[in-house]
């Protein structure tokens, strides 16, 4: 490397390499669904995400080439066979773009005040706005289709009130209140995003090739079927409404349109997201039962994340992320 080279910090190195990582994944799963889309609305919102998805491609390519970076091999056309037989009706690509389109908010958002460098800073920027964009294509279209699940609705408050016992935070035992805004919110986010995890396992374990990986998929079935229950009854008893499954949106193909990898790494980096989605709802939520609930969903998911990546390196197919050096190695030789 040339002593002006441009160099990269340890916070650019590693956004710029999950992203680049997502985005080569996302552009094999936006090939595939245009294949078979037939809406024309829905069209254009798949096409615009693809289209995102491979200029941030080429814009961080250039970076990488600029300093001298090893470009990921992410995902690539031999983990996807966009011949495969339709999987998914039109209306679930919506659900999907809604679903990864909360993901590239998060990791496009926390960059922004991290990076320093300012043309890298103002990719990030570009690319946030260019999400919040097909994240309201996405929510309009959903509407107009009436395929949205409008968040419940709460009384607009009398007068301004303040909490005089701390019993507010009771949940367990005794007179609990009612579930507060941000509460809710997040109960219905959090059941929403399950939703569609589920309906993608549900796709993922009757396509896998391999018996470990499909098994794998049922597990987490199982787990986002139960935390849509627990979500669902915190607002069913508050005569609240919860979120339909959208299961009946998959096929009945058992021919893989996605390799076990892709899959595998897929619903990796998704379920990781839970753990931020969780960790947001436990952060404002004031009830205690509540509070178990989500401890309770995040010791599921942690366990189903560290099996998945430990299944992916059996399988020799998890790249190892750009990390710091391994100083008691290099004291040793």
């Amino acid at each position: 490397m040339s002593a002006d080279q441009r160099k990269l910090t340890s916070v650019e190195m590693g956004k710029l390499w999950i992203t680049y990582a997502g985005n080569t994944m996302s552009q094999c799963i936006f090939k595939y669904y245009l294949q078979h889309v037939e809406d024309a609305e829905i069209k254009k919102v798949v096409e615009y995400a693809l289209n995102l998805s491979e200029s941030i491609l080429a814009s961080i390519k250039e970076i990488y080439e600029e300093t001298g970076f090893p470009v990921p091999i992410g995902m690539t056309e031999e983990d996807v066979n966009i011949h495969a037989p339709r999987l998914f009706a039109d209306e679930f690509y919506l659900f999907y773009l809604r679903y990864v389109g909360k993901t590239g908010l998060s990791i496009y958002s926390i960059a922004v005040p991290l990076v320093m460098q300012n043309d890298i800073r103002d990719l990030f920027i570009s690319w946030l706005n260019s999400t919040v964009e097909l994240s309201n294509m996405v929510n309009d279209l959903l509407q107009t289709k009436g395929l949205y699940v409008q968040p419940p609705t709460l009384p607009i408050p009398e007068r301004v009130t303040f909490i005089d016992k701390q019993s507010y935070l009771r949940g367990f035992l005794g007179d609990t209140r009612p579930l507060h805004a941000m509460e809710i919110t997040h109960l219905h986010n959090n059941m929403d995003n399950n939703v569609t995890s589920k309906a993608l396992l549900t796709a993922f374990s009757q396509t896998a090739r391999d018996e470990k990986v499909r098994d794998f998929f049922k597990r987490g079935e199982k787990i986002a079927h139960k935390h849509i229950e627990s979500c669902s009854k915190q607002l069913s008893d508050e005569d609240l409404p919860g979120a339909p499954l959208i299961d009946h949106l998959i096929s009945t193909s058992t021919t893989p349109p996605f390799s076990d990898k892709l899959m595998l790494a897929h619903k990796i980096d998704m379920f990781s997201m839970k753990i931020r989605s969780y960790g947001n709802g436990a952060s404002l939520n004031g009830r205690r039962d509540i509070g178990a609930m989500y401890a309770k969903f995040l010791l599921d998911v942690s366990l189903y994340v560290e099996d998945g990546a430990n299944l992916m390196i059996d399988m020799g197919w998890m790249e190892r992320p750009p990390s710091a050096a391994n100083r008691k190695h290099l004291n040793s030789e």
